[in-house]
């Protein structure tokens, strides 16, 4: 089990290289506050002196260590770079440059601190990654984390607290970090604010190691025992004691293994029952360990998200495409495809079905069966018609003579209006499918033919082309659609078979007028009785003519054009508000009101039949068959191909990066194939 760290810094590696961070590796976190001692312990653990120090804040970018082990005898044949010495370090962003020299590591880590966060005492998330060679370590990755402060200092933002710990939650919540908790001994341990922070991503303590510095720094007459022993704050990994340097040790450059052994002396003499249970040995082989069972316990779901990853990668990859070698195939390629996701949308058997709204034939069906046909049932056959506008036509139709009958251009003039009325809702049908058609385009360039995205000169191209070619179909459209309205006005055919009962119900209305007329008339009495009753008779009684010729002249006296009743002013004719009309002017009134209603019912359902007709064969029907031939027509020109297929400016670099991740995946997937080999898993 001792060969699975490499295999996980082979693996950090492998993902270095592409500078993703996108598989959370097994790794431990170093987490506390300023001055807790962090530092001191990883310096111990790698047994020499290589991070900055100072006052407040100095680890402001999180420091990734990677420690190797590496026997004395194989050091130098497993780097030939010139190196002297046992012990060396590499820098991730230095490439290959070779440290042996640990105050220039120290150094190093400094000036690239500056370079991205400042001389502010600001932090940044960008990692530092370094990896230490070394006979004296064990194999281990460590993240050196900013240390928690309060306050702000210097230039620092007064949200420094907040940045800081954003930043180490974003390491410790990874599952796969075992955290490493700081804290002193000389503070109150249940104010410990590591344990608090590892608390939050982990309540149990599952992936929690305690680590407790500065033993020698107590107070006179108190010790670390209860602490030691886990009866203050209980931790399921374990908690471990060390003593570091003190500050004048590091002032006079005391080595670390001296001070280790020192270390040793102090344990033995303070905590002589815990002294093998404590110390920085012991902490480096106990981090060895958990790293080693959590990094078994981690590799299956590993594997698994890298196969995932790997595979949408190249997929990724594969929409990128490949660079173009035959520039005219690849375009007529484009062109062709590009036309057949277009037809194969309108007709519903595009690959990409969208699920969040109607798109494409979907829609423009609904538009014609939903929006148009439902607002062509809202439009009224009597809208915009008051009776007096009937009666009105009634009576202009029938010049200065008295009508027997309802003058039958009356009902000519008024359903003409009518059915006028259908032309709006139909052109504003031909408008709805011309945008739906337009938005085609939008869908099939973000779904249906991703490869246009390479090529945005060419997807410009096809864009314009279709606008145009929609451009110019849309007056042809809306003539036909405005011809379908006017064949209806041209002619009002009052024999067609539908309206044949309409026809009939007048028919019955007029010969009831008849009867009723006659009813009306006076009967016929003997002239001597007429005489008789000379002008001692009622000569103006309602039975006589000389009273029907009163009634009908106080009924037409009350008509539009006639307001007045008894005498005629003619210098000031006022106009009537409203008047109830006789008994035949509303048997009339309804009569045309019929009429109307049952022919533009008619006109209505051969428009609503009509118009979708011809949307479809002059539009949508004429696009779909001459898209791919305009296109080719347009845009096919050897003049046009290199200027079309020019690549956008980051298409190369995504595939590149893509490319370069899809490789490092494979990479990572044959080292864990080389695990299960090997029986380390």
């Amino acid at each position: 089990m001792e060969a699975l760290i490499p295999v996980i810094n082979k693996l950090q590696d492998v993902f270095n290289t592409v500078g993703a961070d996108i598989i959370q590796l097994p790794q431990i976190a170093v987490v506390g506050t300023q001055s807790s001692g962090k530092s001191s312990v990883l310096e111990s653990l790698v047994g020499r002196d290589l991070l900055p120090r100072g006052t407040g804040i100095v680890t402001r970018r999180p420091l990734i260590l990677q420690l190797v082990h590496v026997d004395p005898g194989d050091a130098r044949k497993n780097d030939d770079v010139g190196r002297e010495g046992e012990e060396w370090g590499k820098f991730l962003h230095t490439k290959n440059k070779i440290y042996t020299d640990f105050d220039e590591i120290r150094q190093e880590i400094e000036a690239e601190t500056e370079r991205v966060s400042g001389n502010n005492k600001g932090i940044s998330d960008d990692p530092i990654h370094l990896k230490i060679f070394s006979p004296h370590v064990v194999n281990l990755t460590l993240v050196d984390l900013p240390g928690i402060t309060k306050v702000p200092v210097g230039d620092q933002p007064v949200h420094i607290e907040l940045q800081i710990l954003e930043l180490i939650l974003k390491y410790i919540s990874n599952p796969n970090c075992i955290i490493l908790a700081v804290s002193a001994a000389n503070t109150d341990m249940a104010t410990s604010e590591a344990l608090k922070v590892a608390r939050q991503v982990d309540p149990d303590g599952r992936r929690t190691l305690a680590v407790v510095t500065k033993l020698d720094l107590m107070d006179a007459g108190t010790d670390a025992m209860d602490v030691l022993m886990g009866r203050v704050i209980p931790v399921k990994l374990g908690l471990i004691g060390v003593v570091n340097r003190s500050q004048l040790d590091i002032n006079n450059k005391k080595p670390v293994a001296d001070a280790i052994r020192d270390e040793h002396g102090f344990l033995q003499k303070k905590y002589p029952s815990l002294a093998n249970r404590n110390g920085t040995k012991y902490l480096a082989r106990t981090l060895n360990r958990l790293l080693m069972h959590h990094i078994r316990d981690c590799l299956p779901e590993l594997k698994t998200r890298i196969n995932v990853l790997a595979a949408q990668y190249q997929s990724l990859l594969g929409s990128y495409g490949e660079p173009v070698e035959d520039q005219s195939a690849t375009l007529l390629q484009l062109i062709t495809k590009f036309a057949t996701e277009y037809c194969n949308t309108i007709e519903g058997t595009a690959k990409y079905i969208e699920t969040a709204e109607l798109c494409g034939g979907a829609r423009i069906c609904y538009i014609f069966h939903e929006t148009f046909g439902r607002t062509l049932e809202c439009v009224d056959p009597l809208g915009g018609l008051s009776t007096i506008d009937i009666l009105t036509a009634i009576r202009n139709a029938t010049g200065p003579r008295p009508s027997l009958f309802v003058p039958e251009i009356s009902f000519e003039l008024l359903v003409k209006k009518q059915v006028k009325r259908l032309e709006e809702p139909s052109l504003r049908c031909v408008e709805l499918v011309h945008e739906e058609m337009q938005r085609i385009i939008q869908h099939c360039s973000n779904y249906s033919t991703q490869e246009l995205q390479r090529f945005p000169k060419l997807h410009e191209a096809i864009v314009e082309v279709v606008t145009s070619l929609l451009r110019k179909r849309l007056p042809i459209t809306n003539e036909m659609v405005h011809n379908l309205v006017a064949i209806e006005l041209a002619y009002i055919n009052t024999k067609h078979p539908d309206f044949a009962d309409a026809c009939g119900v007048m028919n019955n209305n007029i010969e009831e007028q008849r009867r009723n007329r006659m009813r009306e008339l006076p009967t016929a009495v003997p002239r001597e009785k007429a005489l008789a009753a000379g002008p001692q008779g009622d000569q103006d009684g309602a039975g006589t003519w000389r009273g029907m010729l009163k009634r009908e002249e106080e009924g037409a006296g009350s008509g539009p054009g006639s307001p007045l009743k008894g005498a005629v002013n003619l210098l000031d004719v006022p106009v009537p508000v409203a008047r109830k009309l006789s008994s035949r002017e509303q048997r009339d009134c309804e009569v045309i009101e019929r009429l109307i209603k049952s022919y533009f019912l008619i006109v209505r359902k051969n428009i609503q039949d009509s118009v979708p007709k011809a949307v479809m064969h002059f539009l949508v029907n004429h696009v779909k068959d001459s898209l791919q031939s305009e296109l080719v027509g347009q845009l096919y020109k050897s003049g046009l191909l290199n200027d079309l297929l020019t690549e956008s400016e980051d298409m190369a670099q995504r595939r590149k990066e893509a490319a370069d991740m899809l490789q490092a995946l494979q990479k990572a997937s044959q080292v864990i194939a080389e695990i299960r080999e090997t029986h380390l898993w």
